[in-house]
């Protein structure tokens, strides 16, 4: 299997069960998946893809719009507010 030596007086404990080699296994195995998962995160942080980017910029872009949208809109509500309030005086 993988690294972890279940034979008697490896470690001068008693042997692990079956089950509790298959339980150690797996997690060497899940220990070295995130390892690698985290050199690809690395990877990728550091060299952002073109393709992300110029997703991001869309993205961006279409914040941006909203949010000038979201300005005026309240900026009218606002403006028709105190309009009615000065009528009413």
């Amino acid at each position: 299997m993988s690294g972890v030596d279940s034979s008697p007086g490896a470690t001068g404990e008693e042997s692990l069960s079956p089950l509790e080699q298959e339980v150690l296994d797996e997690y060497v195995r899940l220990a070295g998946n995130l390892g690698d998962l985290s050199a690809l995160l690395n990877d990728l942080a550091s060299r952002p893809s073109a393709e992300i980017l110029d997703a991001l910029r869309g993205l961006e872009r279409k914040t941006s719009t909203v949010f000038t949208l979201l300005k005026a809109s309240v900026y009218s509500i606002v403006l028709q507010q105190e309009i009615r309030d000065d009528e009413a005086v």
